[in-house]
């Protein structure tokens, strides 16, 4: 029977953690982020509800192209509670993506939030990479009016296979989804990861290693 007690006890407290470990609904109707606030919270701090107005909830720019004349061919325009204060508390945020003729959205990850992707213009190829040990590739074309999902944490990108430019509109589970560009990441640290360990990682000379980290 002790033991019995035991796993139970050690069953609630898992449980309890899991559902813990969620950020809770939101306990008043917003939370307008207080930019101008130093503490430091797991979002951002309130701004006083009686000075809150409309621009707080509000961005325009979004029927607007991005500049995609960077060696990556692509522009992502966010619409985070860093554009949009009322954001905050809400887990929800949006970005506007334009492609170059093959122009590419580099493998990258949002550590925070699910992304779903629908396309406005042209055609894309998007997929992402399950976990290891498969590291599988799951991938697919998307033309005009198509919605593809990828999931949170893993790696993903998209690719403009179409002969003109494309768009493409975004929403991600997080008011601040974050992102993290693989090559930047690894290539492009600061200071940098050594040379000989990525050598190492990536199964190739030192000297390969350090054209790559030259470019970022």
């Amino acid at each position: 029977m002790a033991k019995l007690f035991s796993f139970l006890s050690l069953l609630t407290l898992s449980f309890c953690c899991l559902i813990t470990g969620f950020e809770p609904s939101p306990l008043q109707d917003f939370c307008v982020a207080d930019s101008a606030s130093s503490v430091k919270v797991n979002g951002m701090v309130c701004k006083n509800s009686s000075l809150v107005e409309a621009n707080d909830f509000y961005f325009s720019g979004l029927h607007l192209a991005g500049n995609t004349t960077n060696p990556a061919g692509s522009k992502v325009t966010p619409v985070n509670v860093a554009q949009v204060p009322g954001l905050n508390t809400l887990g929800i945020s949006l970005v506007r993506v334009d492609y170059a003729p093959w122009g590419i959205n580099p493998p990258h990850t949002h550590p925070r939030a699910t992304e779903i992707l629908t396309v406005l213009e042209g055609s894309l190829q998007v997929g992402f990479v399950t976990s290891s040990p498969e590291n599988r590739l799951i991938t697919k074309v998307l033309k005009k009016g198509d919605v593809f999902v990828f999931p949170i944490g893993l790696v993903h990108y998209q690719r403009n296979v179409g002969k003109g430019n494309a768009v493409a509109i975004a929403a991600l589970s997080s008011q601040n989804p974050g992102v993290i560009t693989i090559a930047n990441a690894v290539f492009g640290s600061n200071p940098a990861i050594a040379t000989d360990v990525l050598a190492k990682a990536f199964q190739v000379d030192n000297a390969v290693v350090a054209q790559i980290q030259s470019k970022f």
